[in-house]
This record gives structure tokens, sequence and C-alpha cells, in this order.
């Protein structure tokens, strides 16, 4: 089972490896989302551990795994928190073209999804993804909950929606309908 990637690779090879937009990964690497490492000037990026943390299967470590589509800064930190404190895996990107390109890598046991992504409109992504996995359960998050985005995902059925600004009950309580346990209230 030998395989040809090298262990430090650069970052046009994880790149390709992870098959994201280059910009995509120097901006992952330049926030310590990726297991990188500064070798002469130039990131390295170490594949053992890019497949152990980022690319983690959820069998291994039996949490279900979450994806996080929001390009603000504020919620996903706020998302990790949370996914943490309620022991979720968790992968949290900030375009739909990244979430789309993870979804069809691996499997999620459920997605929260913002309609205002910076590079597809929400509902495409909501559409895409759904088409991967037609049983995905995907929470949309929304600052405008009258859109016209958000009509046309309810249109292909029931769906929950949280509204911003985000509390960390709402999240809590969406992902226990989905049949997680939650997070323990934050002291």
């Amino acid at each position: 089972m030998a395989d040809s990637s090298p262990e430090l690779m650069t970052v046009k090879e994880t790149a390709e490896y992870l098959r994201i937009p280059l910009p995509t990964v120097y901006y992952l690497v330049q926030r310590g989302q990726l297991p990188a490492v500064q070798i002469g000037g130039r990131w390295r990026i170490k594949r053992s551990l890019l497949d152990r943390d980022v690319l983690r299967k959820e069998d291994e470590s039996g949490l279900p795994t979450v994806l996080v589509i929001d390009d603000d800064p504020a919620l996903q930190a706020l998302f990790k928190q949370f996914l943490k404190k309620a022991n979720l895996a968790r992968l949290v990107v900030g375009t739909g073209a990244e979430a789309l390109s993870l979804a069809k890598k691996q499997k999620f046991d459920f997605v929260f999804l913002d309609l205002k992504l910076p590079d597809i409109p929400g509902d495409e992504v909501y559409v895409q993804l759904k088409a991967l996995d037609p049983d995905l359960p995907i929470v949309v998050i929304t600052g405008y909950p009258d859109s016209e985005i958000l009509s046309k995902i309810l249109a292909t059925g029931p769906v929950t929606v949280i509204k911003k600004p985000l509390e960390f009950d709402q999240l809590n309580k969406a992902v226990k309908q989905l049949g997680h346990k939650g997070a323990e209230a934050v002291v």
C-alpha cells in the first residue's frame, strides 16, 4: 500500500492532494488550520498529520463529523468552540467550493450552511450537497430569513433554519434535533 505522496508536501502538492484551490491552502496554513511547518521560508504540509487530523474518517474517532460552511471569522470561532464542547469532529470552511470538495471526499453527519457565501449562493451549495448525500442533515444559517435563497431551499422540503446572530443554545438545539446529545451548558 505504498503511497507516492511525500510526507512533507508543498502548498501546491497539498492543493492537488486535497483538491482545493491554492489560495485556500495558503489561507488555511496561515490560520493554523493545516499541519504545516516552515522550512527555509517555504511552507511544507505534513501529510500524515493532514490525513490524521484534517481528513480523519469518522469511524476512527467515533465522533460525528460536522462541516461548517461560513466565511465569517467570528462565527467560525463560535462554531469551533461549540463543536469542541459538544465533542463533535469538525471541519470549518469559508467557501462553497471548499465545502463541496470536502463533501466529495468524506461523509459528514451534518452540515451547518451559511446562505451568504463569497463564491457560490447557499441554495446552490445546498442542492449540490443533497445531490452527493440525499440524507445529509443540513442546518441553514441566515441573517436574512425572508431571502429568496432561503425560499428556494424551503421549496425543496423541510429544513432546520437558525437565524443570526447565532447563540450557543440555538446550535445546541439544532444538534440535538439531529440526534446528537449536544454540549453541556457553557459556564
